[in-house]
């Protein structure tokens, strides 16, 4: 969504905060809220106290002051008192009806009627348009026949031209008017920097030179948040007045906003009866014009989508979410969720229901309490996964579930929902095979011997710009067309490929890829079983310049990157076409791009587009969807019927319908569903005209806009002979009590004339074939292809079968029709869900819990959840194995790593590797013999003499400083804590045991720290309840206890490191006087 009203509230801040006029009075301006205390708002405000007040409701509402909402001229007391009056009261507003909580107060100006003007500046695709008119306020009347209009077209570069903007103040007089010119000229100057699309000042008041704002109607470009966020501040876009805004709403807009995929939600009655979850943006608002259409508009609950391919944690919030809202009241007749969509281009469906799918499970008993009845119908990739999966859990929850998929029209199950229909009890579903769909009469490829080639683009002559001569205008792609692609879609690309291969096209479609954060390199893709090499180039100059006849490109750019790489492209003379992928371009930049491609001949389609499709030629990205849509929709090969649609989410349902109605699809463009495309429904319509091909032609429009407006001239005028089916989605939102803005940003009417129920009647009034519902488009079609038929126009060829092409292996495997052994096995970590789980336990619970780090070695390293004493005695063992000083052979080789210049890794891995039974690697053997000897019966004594007879050191006895009259501080603190800590320590007192004989031999064979940690550590973990003795032995055996060393003394390690560069140390050389030299004498080798 782009153009979003502001309050008038923070209209005011961000004007006042950026026009430096010095004629600008800039007012005091307090804000009320439902639960603010107007005594505390005085004593934040002293200046309520002191002046005269104008209080207003600031929810959006319009003529506030014919509706009586208005007071003026008031102290602060009289203010309070109508505030409270107001406050939490229902009032109609035209259509709407609503509850007012908001208020904004104001010092009253004192002026007169003749001081008061009219300002309004508003956007549109080529131009601004300021109006002005000499008289303002609330009776200004019909502003549109009254003011005066200055046009400021849109320039691609350059500022905009001012120059003639006095005309519209010709009624003004004195030394108002420059006072005037200079204000609005700085008023259209924030407009424009700031990013509104609409900005009203009713009235304007003029008075002792200077200019006051009275009232403020605005909207900004949401979608230019990133641009203008310092500029805004904190914005909050309220809700329409008659909606409430609910906390639900502002969860998904926040999930939303921090995700690459769509989701959108929107409360109409929480305690409707309808609730809908749909995916994608032309989709919904489709569903819910049905739903509108069949009588459901008072019982229909939420507008809402999910597209763009959202992850299953972001559909199962969003599920859960809906959920949540739909049970929250009871309904007689039960409730009824219709879970749709169309067909989509590359989002997994099966992916996606498992979002949905787990919200559902999670949400039994509630949905069996509330009577729900769930209505599914989905397609597009790996869907007969996700409905099977749907249907199995319809069984397991016990409650009504309909599923069906692409054999089912898309808004059939509406009308079973609302018992129009009736549900079918058995249901033909049509043949596929994972991605691809083959008739009987499949070719297979000639040949399946894997190849490796460079593909070097190549189509027919070019002209001297550098496009091609033999591509006719009316035609953006044929066989021979070639594309470089912006960004890393190599999912896209391939699918590109296989279209290619499937159309029998005999070179790929894709010429390059540019991507600037990667080096020149070529990827890996295939032709049909034939491995080829795609090159990538860093800078798109490269590109370009290394294929000439490359005439289209395809931008994946993200919304900040899009408006750079498009201005870049349309630098090279050679590209005819762009495809804009990205949603969310702000609208400045994008009729920037849009004049900038009319000056230099190129088409756009886009932003917010999945593309296009010219079938048997080239299609573009994700258009079109996999393989098994591709087939069934027959786009291998050209029909007779050419569309053009705002949503790309619907074109693949405009694929399946035309297909379904008639010989199929000869070109099909998504223009995208902001409110300014590249290019318009005429654009394309005007070229479907001049293609001989092209046989009939359909339209899908939308709410919002005026386009259709033009598409229905050029039919009435016969400028457009072929016939035309048109329908604009939208119907539904004269029915709703506020507005509502679709999942696509230029849904939305402003206006009667901008509502689909008025463009479809004048469509049909201009001699198009208009539909009574989208419901029944596909019949309209079908019988004006009929009748075209019949009379010879179009003539049907026959059926080819298309070649096989094969499935790549990723796909197949997700599928699950084929399976491969892995090359590794974990079970101790998993990132591939929604949150990264160590030992099952999700990475939240880890925090919230407070598991700590000895926690985590307890699930990385045993893969259990280990009692908190012995997470505590983890945590204690690397902090007392952390460091021993600078001088130990590990800390030392670190430090002279570290001072010869070395990395951070380097140095660390210097000192770790002198770990072994000399430094540090004593834990493992010393933890071996002391539990083998104390398995073994043999009493102290008789382990010191054994060891001693057979010439072997104790590991983990003798220290070369501390003493049994000087003990290690660290082996006294470890023993307290065990023995007042563990369940029983067997081990711990045979060694201590061992170290009453050997230290009455020397004093300093005391039970070091390594010995302390090897014994008490097996006693941990035969003792711990969490393994058998068989667990524990092996986990010894493997070396448990010396990674426990190593991740403790790599923190000491990284410490010296860290401090050898903070003193900045030079290269160490050990000096020749701490060394002894004891090489062979001269003369022996004189001798020799």
């Amino acid at each position: 969504m782009s153009a979003k009203a502001i309050s008038e509230v923070t209209g005011k801040d961000i004007l006042f905060r950026s026009i430096s006029n010095k004629s600008l009075h800039k007012g005091f301006v307090a804000a009320v809220y439902k639960n603010t205390d107007l005594t505390i708002l005085a004593q934040e405000n002293p200046w309520l106290l002191t002046s005269k007040l104008v209080v207003k409701p600031d929810q959006l509402i319009k003529r506030r002051g014919k509706l009586g909402l208005l007071l003026v001229n008031a102290s602060f007391q009289q203010a309070c008192e109508w505030i409270e009056s107001k406050r939490g009261v229902e009032v109609t507003a035209g259509r709407s009806k609503g509850v007012i909580t908001n208020f904004i107060v104001e010092p009253f100006i004192q002026h007169d009627n003749s001081d008061e003007y009219y300002v309004c500046i508003h956007s549109s695709r080529d131009k601004d348009t300021i109006l002005f008119h000499h008289e303002g306020g609330m009776d200004v009347g019909d502003i549109d026949a009254k003011a005066l209009a200055f046009d400021i077209p849109v320039k691609s570069s350059d500022p905009p031209d001012l120059s003639g903007m006095d005309a519209i103040l010709k009624n003004i007089n004195g030394n108002i008017k420059p006072l005037l010119l200079k204000f609005i000229t700085d008023l259209y100057a924030a407009y424009s920097s700031l990013y509104f699309t609409y900005l009203e000042i009713n009235p304007l008041v003029v008075r002792d030179n200077k200019v006051y704002i009275l009232d403020l109607a605005a909207k900004l470009d949401q979608t230019a948040e990133y641009l203008c966020k310092v500029q805004w501040g904190d914005v909050v876009f309220p809700p329409p007045f008659g909606r409430e805004a609910f906390a639900e709403e502002k969860y998904i807009a926040d999930l939303d906003a921090k995700s690459g995929a769509s989701l959108k939600l929107t409360v109409l009655n929480e305690k409707g009866r309808i609730w809908t979850m749909v995916a994608g943006g032309g989709a919904s608002v489709i569903y819910s014009d049905t739903i509108c259409d069949l009588g459901g508009a008072s019982e229909l609950a939420n507008y809402g989508e999910y597209s763009g391919a959202p992850t299953e944690g972001q559909t199962y919030e969003y599920a859960k979410t809906v959920l949540s809202l739909m049970t929250k009241h009871a309904h007689p007749d039960g409730k009824v969720l219709i879970i749709g969509g169309g067909i989509a281009n590359f989002t997994n469906v099966a992916a996606t229901f498992k979002g949905i799918i787990k919200a559902l499970t999670e949400f039994k008993e509630k949905l069996k309490e509330h009577q729900v009845s769930v209505f599914v119908r989905r397609g597009g990739p790996n869907f007969q996964e996700g409905l099977r999966v749907m249907r199995e859990v319809g069984n397991d929850l016990g409650i009504p579930m309909h599923v069906f998929g692409t054999e089912t029209h898309m808004t059939a199950i509406v009308a079973m929902a609302l018992n129009k229909r009736p549900v079918p009890t058995k249901i033909v579903t049509e043949a596929t095979t994972a991605n691809f769909l083959l008739g009987a009469g499949a070719q297979p490829s000639s040949t399946s011997k894997r190849r490796s080639r460079t593909w070097s683009a190549s189509s027919g002559g070019s002209s001297s710009s550098g496009r091609r001569l033999d591509l006719p205008a009316h035609s953006l792609f044929d066989a021979k067309s070639t594309a470089i692609i912006w960004g890393m879609q190599n999912k896209a690309v391939q699918g590109m490929l296989d279209f290619d291969y499937i159309c029998s096209r005999r070179t790929p479609s894709v010429a390059a890829m540019t991507y600037p954060f990667s080096g020149d390199h070529k990827q890996k893709f295939y032709f049909g079983h034939e491995e080829v090499l795609i090159p990538l180039y860093k800078n798109m100059g490269d590109a370009m310049k290394r294929h000439p006849d490359a005439d289209v490109l395809i931008n994946f750019a993200s919304l900040r990157s899009a408006y750079d790489s498009t201005v870049e492209a349309m630098g090279y003379p050679q590209v005819r076409t762009i495809a804009i992928i990205a949603e969310g371009i702000p609208e400045n930049l994008t009729r920037k791009l849009i004049k900038m491609a009319n000056e230099k001949g190129v088409r756009i389609i886009g932003p917010a587009t999945v593309g296009g499709v010219k079938p048997g030629c080239f299609k573009i990205g994700h258009t079109g969807g996999m393989m098994d849509n591709i087939v069934a929709s027959k786009l291998y090969r050209p029909g007779s019927v050419s569309y053009v649609s705002r949503s790309g989410g619907m074109s693949n349902e405009l694929n399946n319908i035309i297909c379904k109605n008639s010989n199929g699809v000869y070109e099909g463009v998504a223009i995208g569903g902001d409110r300014y495309p590249g290019t318009t429904f005429i654009d394309h319509i005007l070229r479907y005209e001049e293609n001989p091909e092209i046989q009939m032609i359909v339209v899908l429009g939308e709410v919002g806009g005026v386009e259709e407006y033009a598409v229905a001239e050029l039919v009435r005028s016969k400028e457009v002979s072929k016939p035309v089916i048109a329908w604009c989605i939208g119907t539904c939102s004269q029915m709703f009590g506020s507005d509502v803005q679709f999942g696509h940003a230029g849904a939305c009417a402003h206006g009667e004339k901008e509502t689909a129920a008025t463009k479809n009647a004048f469509l049909r009034d201009a001699g198009c074939h208009v539909p009574d519902s989208f419901d029944s488009l596909g019949d309209t079609i079908k019988k004006v292809y009929d009748s075209l038929l019949s009379s010879g126009v179009i003539h049907v060829k026959p059926e080819l079968p298309p070649p096989t092409v094969p499935m790549d292996y990723a796909w197949a495997r997700e599928l699950g029709l084929i399976r491969k052994p892995a090359s590794f096995m974990s079970s101790i970590c998993d990132e591939r869900g929604e949150e990264l789980c160590y030992g099952g336990m999700p990475i939240s619970s880890i925090i919230n819990e407070g598991v700590g780090i000895g926690g985590v070695l307890g699930l990385l390293w045993f893969q259990r959840r280990l009692p908190e004493y012995a997470v505590k005695y983890l945590e204690m063992c690397l902090m007392v194995t952390a460091d021993h000083g600078p001088a130990v052979s590990g800390a030392h080789n670190t430090i002279v790593c570290s001072r010869a210049g070395k990395d951070l890794v380097s140095s660390l891995t210097s000192g770790l590797l002198t770990i072994g039974e000399r430094f540090g690697g004593a834990l493992d053997g010393a933890a071996r013999q002391f539990s083998e000897a104390h398995d073994k019966g043999l009493h102290p004594m008789e382990f010191v003499n054994n060891m001693r007879k057979s010439g072997q050191l104790i590991m983990g006895i003798g220290h070369r400083v501390k003493s049994i009259n000087n003990p290690d501080k660290r082996v006294e603190l470890l023993k307290e804590y065990v023995k007042q800590s563990f369940p029983e320590t067997p081990l711990l007192s045979y060694a201590l045991e061992v170290e009453k004989i050997t230290t009455s031999k020397k004093p300093n064979l005391i039970l070091n720290v390594d010995g302390v940690i090897a014994v008490s550590f097996v006693d941990l973990l035969r003792g711990c309840g969490c393994f058998t003795r068989e667990e524990a032995q092996e986990f010894i055996e493997n070396g448990i206890l010396n990674g426990l060393f190593v991740l403790g003394r790599s923190i000491g390690f990284i410490g010296h490191y860290l401090d050898q560069k903070r003193l900045k140390q030079g290269l160490y050389r050990h000096p020749w006087d701490d060394i002894t030299y004891v090489l062979p004498e001269q003369q022996e080798f004189a001798d020799h």
